[in-house]
């Protein structure tokens, strides 16, 4: 049953990761879907050469049953984000989901120029993490508002990560780390603030905390069964696994409870009762290592 299949979603950052997985599952759902991001087929690769294209996705978005539709920008630049939204405006008259998942460095994330004292570190860090995390998403949350706050209606989600004291003080100097962790603890406020401010337009904002997860870089990075075994890969989820936690979201009739709160996939797996595309239900991964309550 196609329960989306009336839907209109953008999914910012879909060329891989956990917005690919996102786009995926709902085009599974009979959504139609913008799949925007910066990486495209004939355009430039990422640095660290990590698969994954918009076109790639929005493909697989047809395949699956759904509209899927590549859309190039830069989401950290206003008048393209803008532009955007004027066509899925002017293609449709409405937006149902925006499920952001834009982030940058993480194509750098092995660079040692993190390991430098941050008076030694480039600029572009800055930009790479804090451009590309929290401003996309205001950036984003802001157009999808002007079309939905009109309508009464719309669910705005941010993929992001729980800040924990605990995890920040093992990890070490890397700038990295602290340029990450500021960016995800402004995407948080921003839910917060953005969530309180629309819920009394029918519009549901909610930061979204998938796991561990088998993002393409993920296995990049852990190429073999030693160091798979050594990160606790076995506990990982796919990305598809956030997906599902968006449908659900979106077919909840009362998701507007949840408006401003920062969810955990996991959680929403044992709620909803919907499972990881090898049919288990995937543990949250923060509580199993004792790292929240």
């Amino acid at each position: 049953m196609k329960v989306l299949a009336d839907k209109v979603a953008l999914v910012a950052g879909a060329s891989r990761g956990c917005g690919r997985g996102i786009a995926i599952a709902l085009g599974d759902a009979g959504a139609t879907v913008y799949a925007s991001g910066r990486t495209t087929r004939d355009g430039p690769k990422p640095v660290d050469g990590a698969p994954g294209t918009i076109e790639d996705t929005a493909e697989e978005v047809n395949r699956r049953g759904g509209h899927g539709i590549p859309v190039h920008l830069d989401h950290t630049d206003p008048a393209q984000v803008g532009k955007l939204f004027a066509q899925i405006r002017r293609d449709h008259g409405r937006l149902d989901i925006l499920a952001c998942a834009v982030w940058g460095g993480n194509e750098r994330y092995l660079d040692p120029v993190w390991n430098e004292r941050f008076w030694e570190q480039p600029a572009r860090g800055w930009e790479e993490f804090v451009g590309a995390g929290p401003q996309a998403f205001w950036l984003a949350a802001r157009e999808a508002a002007r079309i939905m706050v009109p309508a009464g209606s719309g669910l705005i989600l941010a993929v992001s990560e729980p800040i924990l004291e605990q995890a920040s003080d093992e990890q070490g100097p890397w700038m990295s780390v602290t340029f990450s962790h500021l960016a995800h603890y402004s995407i948080n406020q921003l839910v917060r603030d953005l969530g309180r401010d629309a819920r009394a337009s029918g519009v549901a904002v909610i930061g979204l905390l998938p796991g561990f997860m088998k993002t393409e870089r993920v296995q990049m990075h852990l190429p073999d069964e030693k160091t798979r075994k050594e990160s606790h890969y076995d506990l990982a989820e796919s990305t598809e696994y956030s997906g599902r936690a968006v449908v659900a979201l979106a077919t909840d009739p009362n998701v507007l409870t949840r408006t401003g709160k920062l969810v955990y996939v996991a959680d929403l797996a044992e709620e909803y009762g919907f499972t990881d595309i090898d049919g288990k239900r995937v543990g949250n991964f923060y509580k199993i290592f004792g790292l929240i309550p």
